[in-house]
């Protein structure tokens, strides 16, 4: 009789491929992902220089030289100086600790407000479903530009308002989208199963339902950020964002603009960089939404 030859326990468990969990998965994914991975990149460096940047410079965002003017890029001044005599420079990381911190800010406002009403109006249904995304449906009605105007008017010129403002419009898409994803959720068998154990409704959304829509929130927020940035931008050009002396990179565009023929490298700096913020911002998006979809073939 022929002798079969068996492979030894040891060698067995070798062979098998150790499994990887759905993030795993997804961060692989995204790391083959090369525009992603350079929006990453581009976006790191930006923050960094933002953040630090003002740390190795002679000159402060605010400090004034009337003496030189709107001057050319030089050794002294490497993107040169704006009508008042500020170093471009330092204004220009100084916007951008301003953008960011507001494109953070007010995401982070959206996505709580968001996430919660979304999901506790999915998982609910009925009545409260109905009244709630009325409520939402109400506050899309609402002219963005006429509520931060009435905002500024009652409350006065505040640099925390622009969190306020923008935070409390662009949680309403967040809304949306998450009770969508709850809606699909709380019909499977896991969120089934906790209601058969007897807990309670409020563990059920925090715990098990929440948890589980963290993909396509992700995805979102990274493309809530650049939105928000966009709409900070646009208030310090109609001139109801950030005030001088302080700066961003919209209030920074703003005063290019209305110099564009006498200093054109006022517009072209600040422009360049916010649109490389906004384009990497996109493309992580991009990669985080195909990187988090579990329909996507693994290798």
């Amino acid at each position: 009789m022929p002798v079969t030859a068996t492979a030894s326990p040891a060698l067995a468990a070798d062979a098998v491929e150790p499994g990887r969990s759905l993030w795993q998965d997804a961060w692989a994914r995204l790391r083959r992902n090369r525009m992603a991975v350079i929006g990453g990149v581009v976006l790191i460096v930006l923050t960094a220089l933002s953040l630090l940047g003002p740390l190795f410079l002679a000159y402060s965002y605010e400090e004034q030289n009337l003496a030189l003017g709107a001057a050319p890029p030089s050794a002294a001044h490497l993107l040169g100086t704006d009508k008042l005599g500020r170093d471009q420079l330092a204004r220009l990381f100084f916007g951008g600790r301003v953008s960011l911190l507001v494109g953070l800010a007010a995401t982070s406002v959206s996505l709580t407000i968001g996430v919660l009403w979304g999901s506790i109006a999915g998982y609910a249904g009925g009545k409260l479903d109905a009244v709630m995304m009325r409520i939402v449906d109400i506050l899309y009605a609402l002219p963005f530009t006429i509520f931060v105007i009435l905002l500024m008017t009652v409350f006065g010129r505040n640099f925390i308002l622009l969190f306020v403002a923008i935070g409390a419009v662009e949680w309403l898409t967040m809304a949306r989208i998450v009770r969508g994803q709850v809606l699909a959720l709380k019909r499977q068998e896991f969120i089934e199963a906790a209601v058969a154990l007897g807990l309670r409704k409020s563990r059920i959304v925090l715990r098990h339902v929440v948890p589980n829509v963290l993909g396509p929130v992700m995805v979102y927020t990274t493309l809530t950020i650049p939105a928000v940035m966009l709409l900070e931008a646009f208030l310090s050009f109609l001139g109801l964002g950030v005030q001088p002396p302080m700066s961003s990179w919209g209030l920074l565009i703003k005063e290019g603009a209305e110099q564009m023929e006498e200093a054109p490298w006022l517009l072209i700096y600040p422009a360049a960089v916010f649109a490389a913020t906004l384009f990497s911002l996109n493309f992580l998006g991009d990669g985080l939404r195909d990187a988090l979809d579990v329909r996507a073939s693994k290798d």
